[in-house]
């Protein structure tokens, strides 16, 4: 392991995109730390340390809830632009045109998605300010937050909360093009590494007992193991290659495989699903009306509807992610032009449609893998009384991005390696970060 990484000290390129990442994510947690303008952070701490939505959103944003931050809408404005924006690109045919022109269209696409991310930040922003500024009034039962209200408190945090936003937004961008890995979920994976000791401290203050521990213990090391699985894991469907002439001999190609990932979508439909979630709750928390209130109290994270909208919205972006990220068709074109099939399958639209097929059992697979994952916290706080915010850091959603982000760096990693003739950073006779081998048809 040790050679390993010094290999990766060997490859300049690759050291490069290392050290900008971690300069990014630096500037990002540095961040962190800076706080909105008159706003007491103590207060603040003591209110999302409550528990409920407020910690769950802070567990997204690494912690700049809490401490009040200029990032303190996170990332999570962006994530939901490119929710609308990809919903979009569905039903509106000048968007799908888009798509399809190749990378003009998709600079394109990217730039309405980052118009969309600041109209979100904005109105989030605003309903933030205000909502900042109740807090302490009489009859709220809270502790003052906003040292001075008012009209300008609100234009300054509107201002610096959309700034900070578009910050993340670009570093996120950058550390995607210029680093290793994709940047915003390198950001949502520091901010959750980032506030584990803390909950770990927050853990043990809680006196749980020595039951409760091992079974958390369990359930973390049985969800890593499960998170590992399903992430490397792969569908092989054997190829074979038509021979080809050249002069007077004939040349065939060795058999190979297509492999197709049993998790296609990796870690973006919990993302999406939490995003999304997130939105309504906070208008519905802000926005105080009676129907607006029953609103709130149906999507409360202990509440089963709140569980059974979220898995309905896990299932639905990992069927929708697939089918963004992975095209049937063009793939049995592809293998047609390159003289390739599938034994037993016709080529063309025969293997399109055998293929479309396998991906989506697969997919089924992995969205059941995907929901019982997130939906686990849920049962460790009913059953173990481990409050929620711990309890998804460590065995839930947090720990399902940890895993799964930090595996899709390492392969990211590996592939520069192994592109420059160096070995993975599990050394030469170490195992790999890959797929499995099963090959048999589904």
């Amino acid at each position: 392991m040790a050679g390993s990484v010094v290999d990766i000290g060997k490859v300049p390129e690759l050291r490069k995109r290392l050290l900008f990442m971690l300069g990014m994510l630096a500037v990002y947690r540095l961040g962190i730390f800076i706080t909105i303008p008159f706003v007491d952070r103590n207060n603040m701490g003591q209110l999302v340390n409550d528990g409920g939505l407020l910690g769950m959103f802070n567990m997204f944003t690494g912690g700049a809830l809490e401490r009040a931050s200029i990032f303190a809408l996170g990332i999570m404005p962006y994530i939901s632009a490119s929710i609308i924006i990809s919903l979009l690109t569905v039903v509106i045919p000048t968007l799908a045109q888009l798509k399809k022109e190749g990378e003009s269209g998709r600079k394109k696409i990217d730039q309405y998605t980052r118009y969309g991310t600041v109209l979100l930040c904005s109105v989030q922003a605003l309903f933030m300010a205000q909502q900042l500024q109740q807090y302490g009034q009489a009859g709220s039962g809270t502790a003052e937050i906003v040292t001075h209200p008012g009209l300008g408190f609100t234009l300054m945090t509107v201002l610096t909360l959309t700034a900070g936003s578009v910050l993340l937004m670009w570093i996120g961008e950058q550390i995607t093009e210029r680093g290793i890995g994709n940047g915003i979920s390198l950001i949502i994976f520091a901010g959750i590494v980032a506030e584990m000791p803390t909950g770990i401290g927050q853990l043990f203050a809680s006196s749980p007992t020595s039951l409760s521990l091992i079974l958390m213990l369990i359930l973390c090391i049985g969800t890593v193991a499960a998170v590992c699985y399903f992430e490397t894991a792969h569908r092989k469907i054997p190829i074979q290659y038509t021979k080809r002439t050249q002069g007077r001999q004939e040349y065939k190609r060795p058999a190979s495989f297509l492999p197709l990932k049993i998790n296609i979508s990796g870690v973006i439909p919990p993302i999406f699903a939490s995003a999304l979630l997130m939105l309504p709750q906070q208008l519905a928390s802000w926005i105080q009306t009676d129907w607006m209130a029953g609103f709130a109290a149906a999507l409360q994270y202990n509440d089963w509807r709140y569980n059974v909208v979220y898995v309905a919205l896990i299932v639905f972006f990992t069927f929708f992610y697939t089918a963004v990220q992975f095209d049937p068709v063009e793939v049995s074109d592809n293998l047609k032009k390159q003289g390739g099939f599938i034994p037993g399958i016709r080529p063309g639209k025969k293997t399109a449609e055998y293929i479309d097929y396998v991906v989506t059992r697969i997919t089924c697979a992995g969205a059941v893998y995907l929901s019982a994952v997130c939906v686990t916290p849920v049962l460790m706080q009913s059953y173990l009384n481990i409050p929620f915010a711990l309890t998804n850091i460590f065995a839930g959603t947090g720990l399902l991005i940890v895993v799964g982000v930090a595996l899709d760096t390492v392969q990211q990693i590996q592939a520069h390696l192994v592109s420059r003739n160096y070995q993975g950073l599990t050394g030469p006779t170490g195992p790999r970060v890959k797929g499995r081998t099963s090959g048999r048809r589904k």
